[in-house]
């Protein structure tokens, strides 16, 4: 390691003093990661048909140079790589703001589908929706929703991985929201 590698920040290309030339390797490796998002070295070898060390050694120099970054994954030996992401901005949507988008975005996927599922394949005309009621304490909540959210991590790479995705594999919204149900105004007054 050098005293370049301690004083860079991350996400930041240091200065190597020689420019990254164009390789035909390197040029494959870009456009896989443009097409599919994310890739390890011994996926990119499996598609692209080189060896997984070679496409190891140009990832880490595709990084090195800043054109991509390691992608975000939970241990283990692979390292997944994607195109290097653009800085938040400053004038990004507040997380409050970021939750009302989403779900209005969840509301109109659920209509959309209401909408068209008789146009979907026979296999994917049916959906799972379900709600119920159960009476909770605030830590009961929060460990269902623990629960939920460990029963579809084995899941979640898939969408930064798409070649770890099974053939056959569609996107499917998967929304869970648990709140307590506050006393209608009207039932408030009827108690007072």
């Amino acid at each position: 390691m050098t005293e370049d590698d301690l004083n860079s920040r991350p996400g930041q290309a240091r200065d190597t003093g020689d420019e990254l030339r164009e390789h035909e390797v390197r040029t494959a490796l870009l456009d896989l990661l443009g097409e599919v998002g994310t890739v390890t070295a011994t996926e990119a070898a499996a598609k692209l048909g080189y060896s997984s060390g070679l496409c190891s050694f140009h990832l880490r120099q595709l990084a090195r140079h800043g054109h991509i970054e390691e992608a975000p994954h939970r241990g283990g030996r692979a390292r997944p790589w994607r195109l290097r992401q653009p800085n938040p901005t400053a004038d990004a949507p507040a997380e409050g703001q970021f939750g009302d988008l989403a779900r209005g975005l969840e509301d109109e996927s659920w209509q959309r589908w209401l909408a068209r599922r008789d146009q979907a394949p026979a296999e994917w005309c049916h959906d799972e929706a379900f709600s119920a009621v159960a009476y909770l304490t605030p830590e009961e909540m929060s460990r269902v929703a623990d629960t939920i959210r460990r029963a579809l991590a084995p899941y979640q790479d898939r969408e930064q991985r798409p070649l770890a995705r099974p053939d056959g594999a569609q996107p499917v919204a998967l929304i869970a929201r648990l709140f307590p149900l506050l006393p209608h105004p009207a039932d408030e007054a009827e108690q007072s």
